[in-house]
């Protein structure tokens, strides 16, 4: 849903989320806030803070931009994916926006990024967005659908195919494309019964940092305890990519039992600024919820009046 605010209330959202000196945690209050308005405003915001020092916070806002659909960030979102100065989670995440806005005209972008990029899981989504644009040009209905079911604009349509123990053949078959792979995960995180879950949380050994990452980020989406103790070795191993601990962090947080708050807790020391902002921010979204007050500063009530736009 899109939201109108005043002019006040842009404004503090704007500069709250590029004020270096705020914590990670209430920029991203003011990021999950902006990414439901629309206008020129919160955009240019967004595009700013793709440039942020903080990777997190960087790849985050373009993730935003994707989910947005918004076709005026495309050449920003083409500047940062061409931009090898920036992290490759923040160039992963331009690529995925631009899949997720889907337009024709970014298979040149995104081909370009297919051929060139030095980063294997910036290829990797370059190849995830290329087929997404593919199939919506097609006429597939549910690669044009806005919206999954658990509101996120996904890099893949769920495969058609209803049996588990297909999905799960096809999701963790290394010989298979990427897409086809991704579609298979989002047909079982839809599905969401113990043997769909069981088949998700087995991919978190594939060979692809890429569909690892996603796979954290599903089960954080489903918030199953039953991933607890895989979504803990992944957040403890320091030895795997940071986007992926990452993920791990935030699905904890989701989950967000006693051991998992405990874990989060520990690893706001991480090295890995990516994986320590992403404890934090969990944690502080934690306490939120169980304050019974929202994250998002567009439901604060303190700020000047925000109505639902039509």
């Amino acid at each position: 849903m899109a939201f109108e605010a005043s002019a006040e209330t842009e404004k503090f959202l704007c500069e709250r989320l590029l004020d270096p000196k705020q914590p990670i945690s209430e920029r991203f209050r003011a990021l999950f806030s902006l990414r439901n308005l629309r206008g020129t405003g919160p955009r240019n915001a967004l595009i700013d803070a793709t440039r942020d020092p903080s990777n997190l916070l960087a790849h985050e806002a373009a993730f935003a931009l994707g989910q947005m659909q918004d076709a005026d960030a495309i050449p920003a979102l083409e500047a940062v994916l061409n931009d090898f100065s920036l992290h490759p989670i923040v160039r992963h995440e331009a690529a995925e926006a631009l899949g997720a806005i889907g337009l024709k005209t970014n298979v040149p972008l995104l081909k370009n990024s297919l051929s060139s990029d030095p980063a294997q899981e910036v290829r990797e989504t370059c190849e995830l967005a290329l087929c997404r644009i593919e199939e919506i040009c097609r006429g597939n209905d549910e690669a044009q659908t806005d919206r999954s079911p658990f509101l996120s604009v996904d890099p893949a349509a769920p495969a058609a195919c209803s049996s588990v123990q297909q999905l799960r053949e096809i999701l963790l078959n290394e010989d298979q494309g990427m897409y086809g792979r991704y579609a298979a995960l989002f047909a079982l995180r839809n599905n969401g019964e113990d043997d769909a879950v069981s088949a998700i949380i087995e991919s978190l050994d594939a060979k692809s940092a890429l569909l690892r990452h996603e796979v954290a980020y599903v089960l954080g989406q489903l918030q199953n305890k039953k991933a607890t103790d895989a979504l803990i070795k992944t957040l403890k191993d320091a030895h795997e990519h940071p986007m992926v601990r990452h993920e791990a962090a935030e699905a904890l947080g989701s989950i967000a039992d006693e051991q998992s708050i405990a874990l989060l807790e520990e690893f706001t020391k991480d090295p890995e600024p990516i994986v320590s902002q992403s404890c934090e921010v969990a944690l502080s979204m934690l306490d939120f919820e169980r304050s019974g007050k929202s994250f998002e500063y567009l439901y604060t009530p303190s700020l000047p009046q925000v109505e639902p736009a039509c």
